[in-house]
């Protein structure tokens, strides 16, 4: 199995032979502390959990990159998993051998990640290095999880707007704020059915009833590395859905429909001007974020006596100003320059908060809002907005008069 011989210096060498039959040797001060080695080598061997002290010596980045190489997940999927991996683990954890990460280290690097990112984003990035490092565990690279047991602190204030907007502020300040007209359809059917953006941009004529005033989630558009991909199905079997149309909205799409009839080899309804999908980066930049701004819920413009002067504010907090000769130079540098801001997603979260405040059961918003555990639902939207007279109504306590 192995034996322990003195060498020159007056240490104690113990020699062994992993199960791949290779020789290692190790130096120790003692032939007890060589024999007890060997003693635990033998040990470990026989109970299958044998870890050569050398194997620890291998880099996180060389591990990580070829564990990411054996997932077996959606491109959209492995591509955020990618881009978190790249931009928030490997910059920390990349050079250092797998036997030098500790359980301390890791839990100040995730305390300092939170101060500067989501928790969503460090859970993400906390989630990926476990699974490296319980990769390496199983691979008998290391015989310790040294993730076992990370913290990742409590809530953080998000660094995007939260805001709910009401039913009034989407129809009748943000949709008129955007531009291309054609693209205003788009958006109040997304705000007013509570569907993802690859959902309302994969609607095609044959999910959508006019008479019956409904529609049909069959199937989405997926974006990675600003490529897209048609997908005949949704996000998950939950996913699969058949959702409701206000009256106004149904007679907003039949006229869009003949306004801009489909075309493309994907009939897809809500299409670029040659009949392909739309990107949702470039959707952001050119027709989102300087919506937001002519709606008043982006930053500011004011019209002065030399021209626009756009006001907004930057990740470091800082209030900038600049003068610009026309309405639409000063919207789009707000646009481009105002840290934050109401999302896309944001018109989803705004719909279930309606639906919640309306006193729709749960279980019936998870269903409209394609939800695969009610739990979601009720996290997110049941009574998420603070309805103060609804309160004082229900408790008898109004204002005296």
């Amino acid at each position: 199995m192995g034996f322990v011989r003195q060498v020159p210096n007056g240490g104690w060498k113990a020699f062994w032979r992993e199960p791949s039959g290779s020789q290692r040797s190790k130096t120790f001060s003692t032939k007890k502390e060589a024999t007890t080695f060997l003693a635990n080598v033998a040990v470990t061997r026989s109970t299958g959990a044998y870890v050569s002290p050398y194997a620890g010596r291998t880099k996180f980045a060389d591990h990580a990159r070829q564990w990411m190489s054996s997932w077996n997940l959606e491109r959209t999927t492995a591509a955020r998993d990618e881009s978190i991996m790249r931009t928030h683990v490997l910059p920390q954890w990349g050079s250092w051998q797998l036997g030098k990460i500790d359980h301390m280290s890791v839990q100040a690097w995730i305390s300092r990640l939170s101060v500067e990112r989501s928790r969503a984003t460090v859970a993400e990035a906390k989630r990926l290095m476990s699974g490296a490092m319980r990769s390496a565990v199983r691979s008998r690279l290391i015989g310790v999880d040294p993730t076992v047991g990370i913290r990742v602190p409590g809530h953080r204030v998000r660094d995007t707007d939260e805001r709910i907007l009401s039913r009034d502020e989407i129809r009748s300040g943000l949709v008129p704020a955007i531009v291309p007209e054609r693209y205003q359809t788009l958006v109040a059917t997304a705000a007013f059915t509570g569907m993802r953006w690859g959902e309302v941009i994969g609607l095609c004529p044959d999910a959508v009833d006019l008479k019956d005033g409904t529609v049909r989630v069959i199937r989405t558009v997926t974006e990675v590395a600003g490529h897209t991909e048609f997908k005949p199905f949704p996000k998950s079997k939950a996913g699969r859905r058949l959702i409701p149309l206000p009256a106004w909205l149904t007679e907003e799409l039949a006229e869009y429909l003949n306004r801009y009839p489909v075309h493309g080899d994907q009939r897809l309804i809500f299409s670029n001007e040659v009949g392909g999908a739309l990107l949702r980066t470039t959707f952001r930049t050119r027709v989102w974020r300087p919506a937001l701004v002519r709606a008043g819920l982006l930053g500011e413009v004011y019209e002065i006596r030399d021209g626009f002067e756009a006001v907004w504010m930057g990740a470091d907090g800082e209030v900038s100003s600049e003068i610009f000769g026309n309405h639409e130079q000063a919207v789009k540098h707000v646009a481009k320059n105002e840290a934050s801001g109401f999302r896309f997603h944001d018109l989803r979260h705004s719909y279930g908060t309606w639906l919640a405040d309306d006193g729709l059961p749960p279980h019936k918003i998870a269903k409209v809002m394609g939800h695969e555990n009610i739990t979601t639902t009720m996290q997110l939207y049941v009574r998420r907005t603070e309805d103060h007279q609804a309160i004082r109504d229900l408790l008898g306590g109004g204002p005296k008069s």
